[in-house]
């Protein structure tokens, strides 16, 4: 590994030199490392870039970290990852992604996850995105996320973008089957000209299923950010949809989220609220000794925890 993927592994997936458990490195397109355990197998896809992940069933406690790093710029990576998990497992699933770049050249990751929970299995996913460098070259970022929950299963998906990625699409589908939960917590920063698409399609299938996604984000200086969001609700189900940003500067937000209920027990909820940092917060630091400048940060920094 070169020093730009030891310091990105640093930030986007909290690497100290060594993983616990299952790992796969992934640096300009290539696999740097890599290990299984008894329970967590990687092996390399045989259709195409990209890795098969399988987790035992029962597997209890164990993180399986697959951090991708694009450290130059040139390069247009895509890789294809399947997750299946075997029932009643309960796993960690980090997923950071990082992008640098130091010239005129763009740097670009597109990860494609397929996820494949079997019954009762447990999910948590974490997917840190950051982009880093001084060349003028565009840092991108387009993940594709597509989830199958069996029944009673469960997915936790906790994913921020905070910094340096200049445009990025996430796209995020998911079924569920009875019983089965899926709870999404995006946060997401957008500065100078960034800009920023997320979507999300959501089928609840089973009876007594059901979604729960909030997105909080900030766009500042001149960056644009859109917001999708759908949930059908096809049984007796329950899900709800928040998108709450905040706009500084010249920066847009433009969200729609949507429901659709196809069965009278669907109980669909959604809300949508963009505004700016209120006056009474800035005043109110800024009498604890903050200046303007830092009052905003310490705003920001608090919305997007």
């Amino acid at each position: 590994m070169n020093q730009i993927t030891k310091d990105l592994l640093r930030e986007v997936s909290e690497w100290t030199g060594e993983f616990p458990g299952a790992y796969n490195i992934r640096e300009d397109g290539a696999s740097a490392g890599r290990r299984s355990t008894e329970n967590i197998s990687i092996e390399t896809k045989a259709d195409g870039p990209g890795l098969v992940i399988r987790v035992r069933p029962g597997t209890k406690g164990e993180t399986v970290s697959i951090p991708a790093l694009v450290t130059k710029g040139g390069i247009d990576d895509l890789v294809y990852n399947d997750f299946f998990i075997g029932e009643g497992a309960d796993i960690t699933i980090v997923a950071g992604c990082g992008v640098h770049t130091e010239d005129g050249s763009s740097s670009r990751h597109n990860g494609i996850h397929r996820f494949f929970l079997e019954k009762d299995a447990h999910v948590k996913y974490l997917e840190k995105h950051l982009g880093t460098g001084h060349g003028a070259g565009l840092r991108s970022i387009d993940p594709v996320t597509e989830i199958v929950l069996g029944e009673g299963a469960l997915l936790e998906m906790d994913t921020s973008q905070l910094g340096g990625v200049d445009r990025s699409t996430r796209r995020t589908t998911a079924v569920a089957a009875a019983g089965a939960k899926l709870l999404v917590r995006e946060r997401l920063l957008t500065q100078g000209t960034q800009e920023a698409r997320t979507e999300f399609s959501v089928q609840l299938d089973g009876e007594d299923s059901g979604a729960d996604i909030i997105s909080r984000s900030v766009a500042r200086g001149r960056s644009r950010q859109q917001y999708r969001s759908k949930i059908i609700g096809n049984a007796r189900c329950s899900g709800h949809s928040e998108c709450d940003a905040i706009i500084g500067e010249q920066g847009a937000v433009d969200a729609a989220p949507a429901l659709i209920a196809n069965h009278v027990d669907a109980a669909l909820i959604h809300e949508a609220a963009i505004g700016k940092i209120a006056g009474e917060q800035l005043l109110k630091l800024r009498t604890l000794g903050l200046t303007e400048e830092e009052a905003e940060e310490r705003i920001v920094a608090g919305f997007l925890k």
